[in-house]
């Protein structure tokens, strides 16, 4: 195969471990991208890639600008965004849910205050159900908010709801289930379609396995 060269965003933080394993499931050897350092680029040229370190939410931007041509980041930042990239494939790692999420034993919440990391999302959800709510943006610990008066819920990731009890708050609704997604720019989408797929083919078929394993456990 010609090797035209690959450019792929990856998410730094937690999402890295499992976002490795993936691809060298798929094959990729990614053993320097493992080691301790700094470095934010790194190539493969056995297998013509080149790998950008980035903070989750700049993963869209870099792939609609062009700098990347794929990427992988959660369906949280995608809804959040709304990017003009392609979404190719549920990668099937990442299982979160977005929630809203209220004082435990508290009523039904018809409408009020809701603070959140994810406002374009929170707003759109609460339009769809035709609830009336003034969204408040923060940057972290949401879960605070209703502890103090701030808002009535709140909307956030939540894994295992560990948080959320730890702080007197339970789940009261579910917006979205998340994973994390392959996304390419549509121009190498297009000008580099045989490389894309070829590694799209790959990932899809290591997604699948673990998904299959997942369902054995």
């Amino acid at each position: 195969m010609n090797k035209e060269w690959l450019t792929m965003a990856l998410a730094k933080g937690r999402m890295l471990p499992p976002t490795l394993e993936l691809l060298e499931r798929a094959g990729i050897g990614l053993g320097q991208l493992r080691e301790k350092t700094r470095k934010l680029v790194f190539s493969l040229d056995d297998v013509g890639m080149r790998f950008i370190m980035a903070k989750p939410a700049d993963i869209p931007t870099y792939v609609e600008y062009g700098v990347a041509d794929m990427g992988i980041v959660g369906k949280d930042v995608l809804l959040e965004q709304e990017r003009e990239i392609y979404e190719l494939l549920d990668l099937k790692i990442g299982h979160c849910r977005l929630v809203v999420a209220k004082k435990t034993g508290s009523g039904l919440f018809t409408g009020g205050y809701v603070a959140t990391k994810f406002p374009r999302s929170t707003e759109r959800y609460f339009q769809q159900t035709g609830r009336q709510v003034e969204v408040i943006k923060l940057h972290g610990s949401v879960e605070l908010a209703p502890l103090l008066g701030l808002a009535d819920v709140i909307v956030d990731l939540v894994s295992t709801g560990r948080t959320l009890k730890e702080n007197n708050l339970e789940e009261a609704e579910t917006v979205a289930h998340i994973t994390s997604r392959l996304v390419a720019n549509p121009g190498s989408y297009q000008m580099k379609g045989a490389r894309v797929s070829w590694l799209a083919g790959l990932l899809e078929q290591a997604a699948e396995g673990e998904k299959e394993n997942a369902e054995s456990i």
